[in-house]
């Protein structure tokens, strides 16, 4: 895991891969209670016996926004970030979903260091996100999330 304490040392990090998650398991009960909390019970999500014969994925799949908010879990696997009063999720950049991510797949994150600024006291890091698929050689997506630290 890569540990963080003060700007300098994420600087020192610029244009380097900065590790890769664990593998997660996205189950249909996480797809479930997805769909719950956002209110998207679209059949290809949650209706397991619909998705085996309508579906091009003969099952279901995960909603793409469910992978995204995995983000800040997956991270955290890849990066403590120390000293800091603070850390906001600022932005998401240019994703593109690449493939769907079926019931009961394992995903990892891949992150790498794009950009760091200081903006007067609060580092802005722009962090490449590939979320690959155990068994698959296309990613689920890849975009740049952006995080705001407030080190102390």
């Amino acid at each position: 895991m890569l540990i963080v304490n003060n700007f300098e040392e994420y600087e020192a990090h610029l244009g380097k891969e900065l590790g890769i998650s664990q593998w997660h398991t996205i189950t249909q009960e996480q797809i479930n209670k997805f769909a719950d909390a956002t209110l998207d019970y679209q059949w290809i999500h949650t209706d397991t016996e619909r998705a085996k014969t309508d579906s091009p994925f003969n099952t279901t799949i995960a909603h793409g926004y469910l992978t995204l908010s995995l983000i800040p879990y997956l991270w955290k696997q890849i990066a403590d970030i120390r000293n800091i009063k603070m850390e906001i999720n600022y932005g998401i950049e240019s994703f593109k979903f690449g493939q769907a991510v079926k019931v009961n797949s394992e995903i990892q994150l891949k992150a790498k260091l794009l950009a760091i600024s200081n903006l007067r006291g609060i580092t802005k890091v722009v962090i490449q996100a590939i979320l690959d698929i155990k068994g698959e050689a296309k990613p689920a997506y890849i975009g740049n999330v952006v995080f705001l630290y407030h080190f102390n």
